[in-house]
């Protein structure tokens, strides 16, 4: 039986940056679903066109209302009001507290291989890139401890981006680790930025653990980005929330939101984010199995046709995070070769830390017809470059 989520919307020619490829090409590369959002969504949007006026926007209590009884439905984690600021994406809010909360010359640490755009938030605001590398073993991630301490431990580290659950691993971090990383933060003043764009892209019957619902030294000692962009597919829409629970660290915060320009939502910001965490909970769920689905589909293919391949097992987020090294150590030049010969347009893991240059990114948020097809594409890309390597 058709599922609602195998339906193919034509993207071409509507701007989008994930399409905009050559003829015959398969874009499976940027974390932007395939997937028509939640009818809920579709329908407020519709109501605010059928106004007709697009003006200035102010975040009313609605919102604030919305954002935090998702959370707490969602997530067990109670949010209050006063704690949530607006801003325009995850991402300039995480470059403006970077700008705000640390100063020039300061350490900033991540913990590759991590989200690519961390490094340009550190690296274009005049911070130093510090690197806690994530210990890979036998087809799994943890965090190296020791090595992490140490870098909290310098003077300079004032800033750490956790990623929360881990892009592009797919890691969701269990509460004992939050809670080993909250301590040690707090130990050496360290501040935690979690970035948790993906927390409703779990797969089902796992649980996302919030870092600031750990305990009370974690949540005085943090800044979590969150929105609907990843789970509902309306990252063009700017719309996202940082939540801060000390007043002095949120009047910071806002302040350095305000003097960036990026804390005013768009028109469609608001509607579109009251009715997916108010009204987007069984879409989403079905959603989540989807995924789920396509994971087992790719595993399953991957085992039987393209057996040279690793797959690290996820917990959340559609992104297929594939181990090459029995195929090579140099990513990006895979990557190409698959995309020149097929078509298939992947992310190197390269992109994503130098502990990623034998690995590919593939985006598994689309209808399970692209999927089969990417993985043909795959099979033929890593054939062709087998040959090539051969010759």
């Amino acid at each position: 039986m058709p599922h609602a989520f195998d339906k193919v919307t034509d993207r071409w020619g509507s701007y989008s940056m994930k399409w905009d490829v050559g003829e015959n090409e398969l874009p499976m590369w940027v974390a932007d679903m395939d997937f028509e959002t939640a009818p809920a969504v579709l329908e407020a949007l519709r109501r605010k066109v059928d106004r007709g006026i697009f003006g200035y926007t102010i975040m009313p209590d609605e919102y604030r209302q919305a954002v935090g009884g998702w959370w707490t439905r969602r997530h067990q984690f109670p949010i209050e009001q006063d704690w949530i600021l607006f801003a325009t994406g995850v991402v300039p809010a995480i470059s403006s507290i970077v700008r705000k909360m640390t100063d020039v010359g300061e350490n900033v640490l991540i913990q590759p291989p991590v989200y690519n755009i961390f490094y340009n938030s550190i690296r274009n605001n005049g911070r130093n890139l510090l690197k806690n590398n994530l210990i890979y073993r036998e087809g799994q991630y943890s965090i190296d401890f020791d090595d992490l301490e140490r870098k909290l431990a310098d003077p300079q580290t004032t800033l750490m981006i956790l990623c929360n659950p881990h892009n592009p691993i797919g890691k969701v971090w269990d509460r004992d680790t939050l809670a080993r990383i909250g301590e040690l933060c707090a130990k050496y003043r360290v501040l935690v930025l979690s970035d948790e764009i993906h927390c409703d892209l779990t797969d089902p019957g796992v649980t996302y653990t919030p870092f600031a619902s750990v305990s009370n030294l974690c949540a005085e000692n943090s800044i979590t980005c969150i929105a609907p962009s990843k789970a509902f597919n309306l990252a063009g829409l700017q719309a996202a929330s940082v939540v801060v629970p000390n007043l002095y660290i949120r009047h910071k915060v806002n302040r350095g939101l305000k003097t960036d320009e990026v804390g005013e939502p768009n028109a469609f910001a608001i509607e579109a984010t009251i009715a997916a965490f108010t009204q987007g909970d069984a879409w989403l769920d079905e959603l989540r199995g989807y995924i789920k689905d396509n994971k087992n589909i790719a595993a399953d293919y991957i085992r039987r046709h393209i057996p040279q391949i690793q797959i690290v097992q996820s917990e959340a987020t559609y992104l297929l995070w594939m181990d090459c090294y029995r195929i090579t150590c140099d990513a990006g030049r895979l990557c190409e070769v698959i995309r020149n010969e097929t078509g298939l347009h992947l992310s190197s893991g390269s992109d994503y830390g130098q502990n990623g240059q034998s690995f590919l990114r593939m985006n598994l948020g689309t209808q399970q017809s692209r999927v089969l097809e990417g993985l043909e594409r795959l099979n033929q890309g890593v054939q062709r470059y087998e040959d090539k390597k051969g010759g």
